[in-house]
């Protein structure tokens, strides 16, 4: 009777459609799963996501600006309405930059929005690479991330240097220029290299055009394709998670996708639009008619890239001159290792190091649960003495500024950061590792004594001591749980092959030195239950 009184609605073109396409493909119970996923609620786990949402301003702000510049060589008087530069010959392309800063609406705007948000795309990838590092996140089952993430680096390194080089202004050029240097002193083959690249005799007609198409093509598909495989993987292997009570080795415990970490994530990405829209409006950058058009027989002074190249600047200033000739080829020692061999070991290191740190583990074990970082003292002494190299080579990009602001002799300068550039990362390493065992003690200390109060007792001695309560639960469980591998033990006869002798030295060095926490038995079998691996597990409870 209700339904003959209330008939139900017939379904709507769109409900019938999703029906269709349902009935074909598993859309709703996809949809379902992946709205259903957990992600851990901790600010560390946003660093990706800053990266990801500068990419989505690049590609808006970008997106106008093809609208507008000409990547075109061909010079001629600038007619445009900056008067200083009335009359002077410059190219289409720095022209049509011209055009956009002053007489399209909004224009230079989006031109800085789409460069601070290019620094902080690079910068929020670093960070974020350095938070998996430190965190021993980049381990099985995630070593293919690992390098889709570092290959994702390496492209916008790549995609930034295109755009900055695009205006065709004398700073831009100077740094052109440079890297045509890098080119020509790759032995045998770098003058083809060259002509290759430029089209030509330097700097040619060609180079902007080819790296437009690479700025705005074929680099961006490439990263949109590893950005889409590097979430997948993300959804696929799950998230990691800080050690706390209900987190274990086989689980990830957070909030669901939908709604909660779908409003945050939100929030965050108009929170990180509005900042870059601010730091546009109130802070120039690149004021390209500062420079004027580039002139291939003049350079800029106090010219120096945007911060990610600095420290490929900083190591060719440093590299003292060298040279050889060799069956009628000259090899430039001092430009080809700094500029070739230098960046091409350092991405060698980073895409090999997962497979280095498992080789030396001596383990297949997955590993879910985020390390800290005091609890692996040589990774993390490793990390902060790259760092402290990758920062003084970048200060040294700029050692003729700072002899110019400071007073200082330039030769000065210039042997210091020599010699920092060698002590800095030894001493940051020794430094740091120290440091990791030392809250490694504190820690044990916390465990033993418990929490510090405000009271103080006096004894019957005449000794004051702090007062201690019990920790909590959750901290107790971030102090104990902790899943370091042990050193690899000597079996066999006295005698091994060099590459195992070698492993297990690496071995001791790595894992040896730690400060135990100590725990009862039901404390080890809790931290053994949530450090298991998880196929050996899945196993015991088949069996």
């Amino acid at each position: 009777m209700r339904k003959l009184l209330h008939p139900e609605p017939k379904p709507t073109r769109g409900e019938r459609l999703l029906a269709a396409v349902d009935r074909r493909l598993p859309v709703s119970e996809a949809a379902k799963t992946f709205l259903r996923k957990a992600f851990p609620d901790h600010w560390s786990f946003l660093l990706g996501e800053i990266a990801l949402y500068s990419f989505v301003v690049l590609v808006l702000t970008g997106t106008f600006l093809t609208f507008f510049f000409h990547p075109v060589m061909t010079e001629q008087p600038y007619t445009g309405s900056y008067t200083p530069l009335q009359g002077v010959p410059a190219s289409e392309a720095y022209t049509s930059v011209l055009h956009i800063s002053f007489d399209v609406r909004g224009g230079l705007l989006v031109r800085q929005m789409h460069h601070w948000a290019a620094l902080v795309f690079v910068a929020a990838i670093a960070v974020h690479m350095l938070r998996i590092f430190f965190t021993g996140a980049f381990r099985r089952p995630r070593e293919i991330n690992w390098t889709i993430g570092v290959t994702l680096f390496m492209l916008s390194l790549l995609e930034g240097f295109c755009g900055y080089s695009l205006p065709d202004d004398l700073l831009s050029g100077t740094g052109l220029r440079t890297a045509q240097g890098i080119v020509l002193s790759i032995p045998i083959v770098g003058t083809y290299l060259s002509f290759f690249v430029f089209g030509g005799q330097y700097p040619g007609h060609e180079i902007v055009p080819r790296m437009y198409a690479a700025h705005i093509l074929l680099i961006p598909g490439l990263l949109i394709a590893l950005i889409a495989v590097h979430l997948g993987l993300v959804v696929y292997l799950k998230h990691t998670q800080w050690a706390g009570p209900g987190h274990t080795n086989r689980n990830v415990v957070g909030k669901p996708l939908y709604p909660q970490y779908t409003t945050k994530s939100l929030g965050l990405f108009f929170i990180l639009f509005g900042l870059l829209a601010v730091l546009s409006a109130v802070m120039q950058i690149n004021p390209i008619w500062d420079f004027g058009p580039y002139r291939a027989d003049q350079s800029s002074l106090d010219a120096q890239p945007d911060w990610y190249v600095g420290f490929l600047e900083g190591a060719l200033r440093l590299t003292p001159a060298m040279e050889t000739d060799f069956a009628g080829h000259t090899v430039i020692w001092d430009v080809f290792l700094p500029g070739v061999v230098l960046p091409l070991t350092l991405f060698a290191v980073l895409y090999l190091y997962p497979f280095f740190e498992r080789w030396v583990t001596g383990g297949g074990k997955e590993y879910h649960l985020c390390d800290r970082p005091r609890h692996q003292p040589t990774r993390t002494g490793l990390g902060v003495a790259g760092i402290l190299w990758y920062a003084v080579l970048l200060a040294a990009g700029g050692q003729d500024v700072l002899a110019k602001v400071f007073q200082i002799p330039l030769e000065l300068i210039t042997w210091t950061f020599r010699v920092c550039v060698v002590v800095l990362p030894v001493l940051g390493f020794w430094a740091t590792k120290r440091l990791c065992l030392g809250l490694q003690a504190l820690d044990r200390a916390r465990v033993e004594q418990g929490g510090v109060t405000e009271q103080v007792r006096q004894t019957t001695a005449g000794a004051y001591l702090r007062g201690h309560t019990r920790m909590s639960r959750e901290e107790a469980t971030r102090l104990i749980v902790r899943d370091t591998p042990l050193p690899l033990e000597h079996v066999g006869h006295w005698y091994q092959p060099v590459g195992r002798w070698l492993r297990r030295a690496l071995s001791r060095w790595y894992f040896a030195r730690r400060v135990e926490v100590p725990l009862t038995d039901e404390g080890r079998r809790y931290v053994a239950a949530v450090t298991a691996d998880p196929a050996q597990a899945e196993e015991q409870e088949g069996e």
